[in-house]
């Protein structure tokens, strides 16, 4: 069940518990009304733990400009002293 049932669940609960004055024999809506809302809120909990878990903090990496390369040409011909 995602976010969104979770709120519906809350939302059905609200409208059973405080706004109907249905009467069924042997179900007390107001009851049914108080778990549904639970269970939604319940699941909200769960879904925000879960969801918090998973998100992954990447850091920042600065970006290191290289300097160019200068060539100096020694007397001998070699650059940066490896023969090229």
């Amino acid at each position: 069940m995602g976010l969104g049932g979770c709120i519906i669940l809350i939302a059905l609960g609200a409208i059973l518990t405080f706004a109907t004055d249905w009467h069924m024999q042997g179900v007390n809506l107001d009851l049914v009304g108080i778990i549904f809302m639970a269970v939604g809120l319940i699941g909200i909990a769960t879904f925000s733990g879960i969801a918090r878990r998973r998100r992954v903090v990447v850091p920042s990496t600065p970006v290191v400009e290289e300097e160019p390369h200068h060539h100096h040409h020694g007397r001998d011909g070699y650059t940066d002293g490896y023969g090229v």
